[in-house]
């Protein structure tokens, strides 16, 4: 192992570093993660081992990177739905998660997500170390901020959320196992409701 390979990835990312993350995050959306080979990876993206391990340090190097790159699609998605005037409250905020997460689109990413979020769960030492518990709290803190302040700050407040966000994850795993977008959209639709309710009571 090189000096380079031993420090890990250099400090600021160079424009090749960057380009071929990309490349990587598209190849593994497209792949996931489950026994990703370096030599695969790097002849479909137009590199070489030896370049991805100079530049990301290790494979686990280039997979934290990896996922990195998720979790910003995932932020900028939040960050979209916080800006967004029609979810003002709890309830339209479900609906709008769930239809981007339902969204054909994002089916690729969402696969990675959940492969990163097992892992995770199975293995909390290897590169996705941390994954779930922080896809978690960054969800989490998109639905508090659509509660009302009191409601936020109370231990009822927090249920209310979590419980939102157990049901969607839910949800979401279900369509992605069948592809039912009808039944599980009638679902969400469900959920909404009793929010809506829950609200007026």
């Amino acid at each position: 192992m090189t000096t380079a390979q031993a420090e890990g990835p250099v400090s600021r990312p160079s424009p090749r570093q960057d380009e071929l993350l990309e490349l990587a995050y598209g190849y593994v959306l497209a792949h996931g993660l489950a026994d990703m080979s370096l030599r695969p990876l790097a002849q479909a993206i137009g590199s070489s081992p030896r370049v991805l391990l100079y530049l990301f340090g290790s494979k686990d190097g280039l997979i934290r990177a990896l996922l990195d790159r998720a979790r910003r699609d995932e932020l900028a998605a939040i960050e979209a739905l916080r800006e967004d005037p029609a979810s003002a409250d709890l309830a339209e905020t479900a609906r709008q998660v769930w239809w981007w997460l339902a969204d054909p689109e994002h089916r690729h990413l969402l696969g990675l997500w959940v492969e990163a979020y097992g892992r995770s769960l199975a293995d909390p030492g290897g590169p996705w170390a941390g994954f779930a518990a922080q896809t978690v709290q960054d969800w989490l803190e998109l639905l508090a901020s659509r509660q009302p302040p009191e409601l936020c700050r109370s231990s009822a407040g927090t249920a209310q959320r979590t419980a939102v966000l157990g049901a969607l994850r839910g949800v979401m795993l279900d369509l992605l196992a069948t592809g039912d977008a009808e039944r599980t959209g009638e679902a969400v639709e469900q959920i909404v409701a009793a929010l809506r309710s829950e609200s007026r009571a």
